[in-house]
């Protein structure tokens, strides 16, 4: 078994980043995200998730912001992941849990971060946004 090429890391974050922000803005529906995440080794699973945990202590998430997006994930709020997210500083070691939790772990941050990043797309960025990120075209649905 060979290593990641450095390229094929960046590319993978890249996809990551993309796959996440389209959820974010509506443009995949979390159901697609779960599906191209579940179709990841486990490895490539706790990068994601290491990934979207940047994303989410990025956007400043809040309690509120994690109440909201556990209750969008479709995710029990008395699993791992959901009261994690909603502690008080949040907690991002989702990638040190169980396999068996990180689908629902990614459920729940990418939800929470749906929540913050659109808080702030719709209060510091309005109008004035230079993040590519916040500003995808519309495309159809991807798998």
């Amino acid at each position: 078994m060979t290593e990641p090429s450095s390229d094929d890391g960046r590319t993978f974050r890249r996809e990551t980043e993309r796959v996440v922000n389209e959820i974010a803005q509506g443009l995949r529906t979390l159901d697609a995200g779960v599906g191209w995440f579940s179709g990841l080794t486990p490895t490539r699973q706790q990068e994601v998730l290491r990934e979207v945990a940047g994303y989410a202590m990025q956007a400043h998430i809040t309690a509120a912001d994690g109440r909201a997006g556990v209750a969008r994930s479709g995710v029990k709020p008395t699993v791992n992941p959901s009261v994690m997210i909603c502690m008080d500083p949040p907690r991002y070691g989702f990638a040190g849990l169980p396999s068996a939790e990180y689908v629902k772990a990614f459920r729940v941050l990418v939800s929470v971060f749906a929540v913050a990043d659109t808080r702030r797309r719709e209060t510091y960025c309005k109008g004035a946004c230079g993040h590519t990120w916040h500003n995808l075209p519309a495309a159809t649905e991807q798998p």
